[in-house]
């Protein structure tokens, strides 16, 4: 016969098995950005790296402080005898100061008294007329250097020397002629002349 009408509905029946995974479907899109994690640990430092260019030239510092001047020692003379033919045995007075600002010289005694330790250096320059003159260089009461000059008559000369000395303080230092030899000579026209000065302080 003919189809029959389509009846009622029927109760869902019960849920079918799991079925087969499905084939992978396409990369989705990119999500939110998340929240920014913890610091990581401090990396190994790395290798030094080249050296810079030279920085520009700073300015100029203040002027410093003025230091501690040093004190210059000096000790210096220089004197002419005024009259001839001085006395034997004692020191000769060289009494026309030509130079002694620090006064270790003593015109009235004829001796240097040394106030700066050190190294001296001591000269003369004698005129000798009419008979022989023997000069000592005395130093701490001691003859340290002799010279004569042998004349007679009417004769002039000069006698010279130098030598250097290493003094101490309160050392004395003069110039003496012996008996019998005591021609040295001065006049208007002939100087005869003692002269010591520090070369350097110990």
């Amino acid at each position: 016969g003919e189809m029959g009408f389509e009846g009622i509905q029927g109760v869902d029946g019960k849920q079918g098995e799991k079925g087969e995974q499905g084939s992978k479907g396409e990369k989705g899109d990119l999500g939110p950005t998340g929240m920014t994690g913890p610091s990581g640990p401090k990396g190994v430092a790395g290798s030094k790296g080249g050296r810079g260019t030279p920085g520009k030239k700073g300015s100029r510092g203040a002027k410093g402080a003025r230091g501690d001047t040093t004190k210059v020692l000096r000790s210096a003379f220089s004197a002419g005898l005024s009259k001839p033919f001085p006395p034997p045995n004692v020191p000769i007075r060289f009494d026309k100061i030509l130079y002694n600002d620090q006064e270790d010289y003593n015109p009235s005694t004829g001796k240097f008294n040394c106030s700066v330790p050190g190294a001296y250096v001591f000269a003369y320059h004698l005129t000798v007329r009419g008979r022989p003159a023997r000069v000592s260089l005395v130093a701490r009461s001691r003859k340290v250097a002799k010279a004569r000059e042998t004349l007679y008559g009417q004769e002039i000369d000069q006698a010279s020397f130098l030598t250097i000395l290493k003094l101490s303080a309160g050392d004395q230092v003069w110039l003496e002629v012996a008996r019998d030899w005591n021609g040295v000579y001065v006049s208007a026209e002939d100087d005869s002349v003692f002269t010591g000065f520090l070369l350097y302080p110990d």
